[in-house]
This record gives C-alpha cells, structure tokens and sequence, in this order.
C-alpha cells in the first residue's frame, strides 16, 4: 500500500450522520442488517437514505443467499459483508467480487492458520475485512487487533482494518500493518449508529 487508506463507515442509521460522513471523505457507507445488533437497519430504511457516490455496504450474519439478495436489491446495495457462516458456494452465489469476507484473527491459533484461510477464500471474495473480538457480532466493540500479527499477513485482495478504531490509535496501526482500508464504526459514535462528525473529521485527520 503506497496511498492513504480509503475510509469506510459502518453501522450507519441516520441520513444525517451518512452526510457527515461523505463531507469527511469516505467513500464506503456500511448498513448492519442483523436484528441482533444496536445499528441494525431495515433494508427499506436504508433505501430511504442517500449515499452519494459512495458504495454501499450490506452487513449480514445469520442470513441466507436469497435474503441477502433480496436486501441487495431493496437497499440499493453494491457490496456484501459476510459476518456469519456463510460457505464459499453463497458467496459465489451472490456474486464473489461483490464479497468482503470477515475474519476474526483472536479465533486462530497462530498467523498460519489464519492465512490459509485468507487464501481458501480469496477465489470466492473481492474484499477481506479483520475484526476485533471472536463472534460474529457486528463489531462496535471497540476493542483493536495486534498489527504486528496482522503484519505478517498477505492478502490476495485489499484489506479492511476495522476494530475500535479512533484518532488516536489510527496512525499507530495503520502504519504497522497497512491495511487499504479502515472501518469506522463505534469509535467515532455518540450512541450506537450514531456518528459524531468532530470524531469522523478527527479520524479522518488522522490518517
């Protein structure tokens, strides 16, 4: 990675924080369609709210292909956010390139076995995206990964850091593991989905 990572901004609610986000700069908006998490969204309230040029991101846990798809078309949605135990054949169902697969590195026991799975799935996905935490939660948890561990890895495709991310740890992990992109989600809240526009120009700043 030579260029400053793309932003992306998940567990979005509001229009207005949506706005906020795009006027700092990112160009990927993430909606969380999983009923157990504090930002979950409709796939008809999403629709209702206005990216811009800015990609649309799915966020999906317990749900079959032809619920995703379903909520690919309703909310307008250009990318799928695997969080949950969705098999390679779903993935190629919806359509690989328009796939980020989550990973949690916490679960592994160590950097090898994380990169195999990393390389199993990179014929089925577009995109990789590594959490904080174990479980398929959504993120918003706030807890940060080891760089130095994700440092040591090698995606076949571009990369998301995501995991409490904020102004003041941003350029630390950032420069230790070069992520392409990072993922912004409880860090630069006010209340779960929604977004502080002071934390998102400040994060945004920072990088």
């Amino acid at each position: 990675m030579t260029s400053k990572p793309f932003v992306k901004v998940c567990g979005q609610t509001h229009a207005g924080t949506v706005d906020a986000s795009l006027a700092v700069g990112a160009c990927y908006v993430g909606f969380i369609f999983h009923r157990g998490s504090s930002r979950s969204i409709t796939p008809e309230r999403a629709a209702a709210i206005s990216t811009g040029g800015a990609v649309r991101v799915g966020v999906f846990v317990r749900q079959g292909v032809q619920e995703i798809l379903r909520a690919v078309r309703v909310a307008r949605l250009q990318l799928v956010q695997l969080h949950g135990r969705q098999s390679m054949k779903d993935a190629d169902a919806i359509g690989a390139q328009r796939v980020i697969r989550v990973f949690w590195p916490q679960r592994y026991s160590g950097v090898g076995e994380l990169q195999s799975d990393i390389d199993a799935w990179a014929p089925h996905c577009g995109m990789y995206l590594l959490d904080a935490g174990e479980s398929p939660c959504c993120g918003g948890t706030g807890k940060t990964l080891n760089a130095d561990l994700l440092a040591q890895l090698r995606f076949p495709h571009p990369w998301i850091l995501a995991g409490g991310l904020r102004a003041e740890n941003i350029p630390q992990l950032v420069s230790a593991c070069r992520p392409d992109g990072i993922d912004l989600n409880s860090g630069v809240e006010i209340a779960p989905g929604l977004k502080d526009p002071l934390k998102l120009l400040a994060a945004v700043r920072a990088l």
